[in-house]
């Protein structure tokens, strides 16, 4: 399966730093598929343009991979959406792994799940359908992340964390070992997780006491 072209679905940031990475991996990718053309960046050079989802479809699911490169922030569906559209259609995603990355051959990766340049996942660690580990992200020992998760770069989740489905640990944030976060939760920036946290919470950085 890995030895199939990709088609890469988005065309902006999250999608160059896909497009490099599997330039890195010699991987044949056929193309991108966004609504509006990519910026004029060498990355982008040399790279076909489909403007609508239709033209997947014409693209035998059997045949390619696909590469969901649109970015995951809280409260955008859209990355999910297309996930789930083009699995009612049979297509299969790609499980994307830089060369960069740190990768233990203990760790469990689900289908679609990309691991950025300098991120770290270490033993028995299970990481969910499409989940995303930023750059520079280290995912510890016996986590079990969920589905559609976003590691955000720099954050660090300690051994043993357990994250429901579509959680946001934002960028330099910190969970503990042995962590709970329930699922839609959002770890905000450089926050420091030292309690579980319940469904459809919001955990900001806390602010200094100003005498």
């Amino acid at each position: 399966m890995l030895n199939k072209p990709v088609l890469v679905i988005g065309a902006g940031g999250h999608a160059a730093v896909l497009v490099d990475i599997l330039r890195q991996l010699d991987c044949k990718i056929l193309g991108l598929v966004a609504s509006s053309p990519p910026s004029a960046k060498p990355i982008f050079s040399g790279l076909n343009f489909y403007a609508s989802d239709d033209d997947v479809l014409k693209f035998n699911a059997e045949d390619i991979l696909l590469v969901n490169a649109v970015g995951a922030l809280p409260g955008k569906n859209l990355r999910v959406h297309l996930h789930e559209k083009f699995k009612r259609y049979g297509y299969h995603f790609m499980t994307v792994v830089s060369p960069n990355a740190i990768l233990s051959e203990y760790a469990l990766l689900a289908e679609g799940v990309q691991l950025l340049p300098g991120s770290i996942v270490n033993a028995n660690a299970v990481i969910g359908v499409a989940s995303i580990i930023n750059s520079s992200a280290i995912v510890e020992h016996d986590c079990t992340i969920g589905r559609f998760n976003h590691i955000a770069p720099g954050s660090v989740l300690c051994g043993n964390v357990v994250t429901e489905d579509f959680v946001h640990v934002g960028t330099g944030a910190n969970v503990i070992q042995g962590i709970h976060i329930g699922e839609h939760t959002v770890v905000g920036a450089g926050a420091t997780v030292t309690k579980n946290l319940t469904s459809n919470k919001t955990l900001y950085v806390a602010k200094p006491f100003l005498r």
